[in-house]
């Protein structure tokens, strides 16, 4: 059977429609994953996401008839292997520690730096260019992460605190697109559903050897034995790594990757909006230049000239 999107492929805009949609998605898995996060160590909510998600995707494959050991060289499965252990395990395991020292608000202002590093990692590995509308949408982002590090935004978090969470927002988008990088050039020949499984795989046999060797290894999954923690847990991690996902790679193959980053970025506004709504973050005038600023960058660097 052919992939999901296989059918799709003659609608206009395709690429671009998935990228928007993706944002939205994860902007809900964002808000419950911040709620979550209170109660679940970083380590233990990213090994629950990816192995959850694993198993979605090996059922999906089964499913949809598809093999999960495609004739295909092996260094698109190296390249696959390297990015769920960059993208997956380290990049999600820094967002969810950026989540819980900033919140919603705040993770999503800085989450929009994805963006340049995408376009960074673009030209040093895979021969595109920056032009100077892209420079000038990196400074807005640089600008609008210093914003959120001064006190007087309203933000009531320790600054100590506060720098740690933009440090682990900053690597964490810096470990993804390192990830969206080695995809890449094996999602022009490979299954968008066998990829998600792979690379989801990958990330969650490596957070789960990362946690075996820890010696705090039992009070970091003592919390996923908690009823209440898995109601919230288990649709955050279907909306933010099972369908969110599938979508978002859509998204990556049908459109060029700097469209569909900036697109994906639409996700700080979707989840500026949604903290308000339902986590009462507080907007101030600050945050809302911040991530006006954030978002508008975002979208400059995405300008093919």
């Amino acid at each position: 059977m052919r992939s999901l999107f296989d059918s799709l492929t003659s609608l206009p805009h395709l690429g671009e429609t998935l990228s928007v949609l993706s944002a939205l998605i994860w902007a809900f898995a964002i808000i419950l994953f911040r709620i979550v996060g209170r109660r679940v160590h970083p380590l233990g909510m990213n090994l629950f996401k990816s192995a959850l998600c694993a198993l979605l995707f090996a059922l999906t494959l089964i499913i949809c008839g598809e093999s999960f050991l495609p004739n295909l060289p092996g260094r698109y499965y190296l390249l696959l292997f390297l990015s769920g252990i960059l993208g997956i395990s380290v990049a999600d395991t820094f967002l969810f520690v950026a989540l819980n020292k900033l919140g919603a608000e705040l993770t999503a202002i800085v989450d929009c730096v994805y963006v340049p590093f995408v376009i960074g990692l673009s030209i040093l590995f895979l021969g595109e260019r920056m032009n100077p509308v892209q420079s000038a949408g990196v400074a807005f982002i640089v600008l609008a992460v210093f914003l959120i590090t001064q006190r007087k935004s309203g933000v009531q978090i320790p600054r100590r605190a506060l720098l740690a969470g933009i440090g682990a927002g900053v690597l964490s988008m810096l470990f993804s697109a390192g990830g969206v990088v080695l995809m890449k050039p094996v999602l022009s020949h490979a299954s968008l559903l066998w990829a998600s499984f792979v690379r989801l795989s990958s990330g969650a046999v490596f957070v789960g050897l990362s946690i075996a060797i820890l010696p705090a290894r039992r009070e970091i999954v003592r919390p996923l034995r908690s009823a209440g923690n898995i109601r919230l847990l288990a649709p955050a991690s279907f909306l933010g790594s099972y369908l969110s996902l599938v979508i978002w790679m859509g998204g990556m193959k049908y459109t060029q990757a700097s469209v569909a980053s900036a697109l994906n970025q639409m996700s700080t506004i979707f989840i500026f909006i949604l903290a308000a709504i339902f986590l009462k973050e507080r907007i101030t005038p600050l945050k809302l230049a911040a991530v006006i600023l954030a978002f508008a960058g975002a979208v400059l660097v995405a300008v093919p000239l």
